[in-house]
């Protein structure tokens, strides 16, 4: 009934007649070439006999078939098998009931074979011509698209702007890797060449965007395009990757804009999760840092894995606020505890733990602003150093099971005090896990793409402004990685049961600053060069042209994880002469005594050379005075530093006392809390 309800609309009964009349036409015409142009009356006379029945056999077939519910201008290959398969079963039935039931052998065989082959030209033609008779989606306010890729994506990608002229695309030709398809048609748009080609095909072709329709297409290979489309002020739009990209929506609702992450985006690696969940699940997790880049998406992650609770401890009171706000109140475990406090304050941090119990500690607080730590070395070792050993050990004292640092690529052979500083924090954690019932691990990688202070926002900052965006030198470059990726990574090193161990994450090929500044300017809408200059001004102080993950003193073995590295540092400094050193440092660091922090760091890390910080120390503000009253002090709290006699407490406060003194008494207090031994 519902089928032939159908009928009652004035479109479907106009195709029904005209499927009637095309099955007349075919028979008579099967006929007539059959007795080459003279049908004699005997034959005539089984065609008229015979037709009411065929066109019965026919529409007994297309019904099925739903040759009476499609609209004629988006005829596909699916139609056009529906037509073959009707006409083909429609005529069997034809020909066992005119041979068997009605027992018409007369009937000329071959009538049957060209009769078929004439309806399914005849129906598919008609077909065919009312779609390529549909009047053109191509206007000339359209705009023209080159698609790369001459596969599945961009195969479904054309037919939708085809029969589509509402999203705005005009497809005038495809890109393709793939040299044997160089000249061949999809949809009638031809594959004019390959991504070397591109240069030329914008000349010729002119078109306003491009469309990259690989979704399972490589960072380094969207690098290169979007490298070779830097002079074209044309914009570039991709599909999403296999993971994202949805069944059964329309691929052209699913194009974006190309982001700076697709040009840093590696292939989704699939991990075992199991091992993170059973690490988390039912914990009690403390995350250091975590209203910071790292450490609030530590914290989003870990809460996915339902621990007992999750403390968040940081000292910035807005980030803790956001992170916070966005991940409580909550019904279902972990319950969310805010503590606000600074790592180096070993009261609160005692507290804190007292109070909670952690079973887990990610420890991702840290002073990391390369350049900022350059003039502040004290507060770098406050941080960096001071603030992991206090960390560590109070984890060892209230018998945290495991322990994780989050380290940097800069800690090796590092040249900035903030990757020194970092290297002896590695150093702290290695000599506790000699010893130490807590599992204390260290995990290091590189530059991580949107954290706080990454070079991204800096360089798009300056795009707003008009340009020139800074590069320090045309060669530095760095490893980059997305945050979630990083910490997706953290915690499955996390969970290898390693004591001691320093893992590194593979961060793949590193990136030039210069290119990653020019592909940021021309996905901003701006011509490099042009309309958007690049300057270049120089390394800055504790800069390198390029970062190391795993440095000469060390040995890389195997882990479980091939996107994992295990680092075994071959020489790690005795306990006693280890503890002393840092001793020291700390004590340098709290009497605010630069150039001593400086020497003392090299001391420890041999890789730093602090001679090279004249030019630095020369806008630091340490101990003013007489050069034999600060020579005495020094003298004093080094020997005392030397002979362990001074406390972290009596250092400080003695560092207090001295730092009260007011001008008269030859000693001043810069802003930042810094100070010189320069005479006034």
């Amino acid at each position: 009934m519902l089928t032939l309800s159908r009928f009652s609309n004035p479109k479907c009964l106009l195709v029904l007649l005209v499927h009637i009349a095309l099955m007349g036409i075919a028979n008579y015409a099967a006929f007539w070439l059959r007795f080459d142009g003279e049908i004699p009356p005997w034959a005539m006379e089984i065609f008229m006999r015979t037709l009411p029945l065929l066109v019965c056999a026919r529409l007994m077939m297309f019904i099925p078939f739903r040759l009476y519910g499609t609209v004629w201008q988006y005829t596909s290959l699916w139609d056009l098998r529906n037509i073959v398969g009707a006409t083909l079963s429609s005529t069997l039935l034809f020909f066992l009931t005119t041979r068997y039931v009605l027992a018409q052998t007369a009937y000329p065989r071959t009538v049957y074979l060209i009769d078929a082959l004439l309806l399914i030209v005849l129906t598919g033609g008609m077909r065919v011509a009312r779609r390529i008779g549909y009047p053109s989606s191509a206007t000339a306010d359209m705009k023209r698209v080159l698609i790369y890729g001459a596969g599945d994506a961009g195969e479904r990608l054309v037919r939708e702007l085809r029969q589509n002229g509402a999203f705005g695309y005009h497809p005038v030709g495809f890109i393709d890797d793939n040299r044997r398809k160089i000249g061949q048609r999809i949809h009638g748009i031809k594959v004019l060449g390959t991504r070397a080609e591109l240069p030329g095909m914008m000349t010729s072709v002119k078109p306003d965007a491009i469309l990259i329709a690989m979704p399972s297409i490589g960072a380094a290979a969207i690098r290169e395009i979007a490298k070779a489309l830097l002079a074209y002020n044309v914009s570039i739009k991709i599909l999403p990757d296999l993971s994202v990209l949805l069944d059964g929506k329309s691929e052209v609702n699913q194009l974006r804009n190309l982001s700076v992450e697709d040009l840093l985006h590696r292939p989704r690696v699939d991990l075992d999760r199991s091992l993170t969940a059973a690490l988390l699940k039912g914990k009690r997790v403390l995350v250091t840092g975590a209203g910071g880049s790292i450490g609030s998406e530590l914290c989003r992650q870990i809460a996915s894995y339902e621990p007992e609770c999750l403390v968040l401890f940081e000292r910035y009171e807005n980030g803790l606020y956001a992170i916070h706000s966005e991940l409580g109140p909550r019904n279902t475990p972990p319950a969310i505890y805010p503590v606000i406090g600074d790592v180096t304050d070993s009261d609160r941090l005692r507290s804190t733990m007292e109070a909670y119990q952690p079973q887990i500690v990610f420890h991702a607080a840290a002073h990391k602003h390369v350049p900022l730590m350059e003039y502040n070395p004290c507060e770098a070792v406050k941080n960096n150093v001071i603030g992991t050993r206090t960390v560590a050990g109070l984890s060892e004292e209230f018998g945290v099971e495991r322990f994780i640092m989050i380290s940097t690529d800069k800690a090796v052979r590092p040249s900035s005090v903030m990757g020194a500083t970092k290297r002896v924090a590695e150093l702290i954690i290695q000599d506790m896990a000699r010893t130490g019932k807590t599992n204390f691990i260290t995990v290091r990688f590189g530059n991580v793409l949107g954290s706080n202070g990454s070079v991204v926002p800096h360089f798009l900052q300056q795009i707003k402004r008009g340009g020139p965006v800074t590069v320090t030198h045309p060669d530095v470059q760095r490893y980059f990685m997305l945050i979630p990726e990083a910490v997706e990574l953290v915690l499955q090193a996390a969970s290898l049961a390693n004591p001691g161990a320093v893992y590194v994450l593979e961060m793949g090929e590193q990136v030039k600053l210069q290119d990653l500044a020019r592909h940021l300017i021309r996905l901003s809408g701006f011509v490099p060069d042009q309309e958007i200059p690049i300057c270049f001004t120089g390394l800055r102080p504790g800069e390198k042209l390029a970062e190391e993950l795993v440095g000469p003193d060390e040995t890389v073995m195997a882990s479980p994880l091939k996107e994992i590295l295990s680092v075994r540092l071959n020489q790690v400094p005795e306990r006693e002469v280890l503890q002393a050193s840092i001793s020291g440092l700390e004590e340098m660091a709290y009497l605010q005594n630069a150039p001593e922090v400086l020497a003392r760091i090299g001391l420890l890390v041999p890789a730093f050379q602090p001679a090279q910080r004249d030019a630095v120390l020369a806008v630091e503000r340490d101990w003013f005075g007489t050069e034999d009253e600060q020579g005495s002090a020094n003298h004093e709290i080094r020997g005392e530093a030397d002979g362990h006699t001074l406390s972290t407490g009596a250092v400080r406060s003695l560092a207090r006392r001295r730092a009260r003194r007011d001008v008269t008494g030859r000693v001043v207090v810069s802003p930042a809390g810094t100070v010189s031994d320069r005479p006034e």
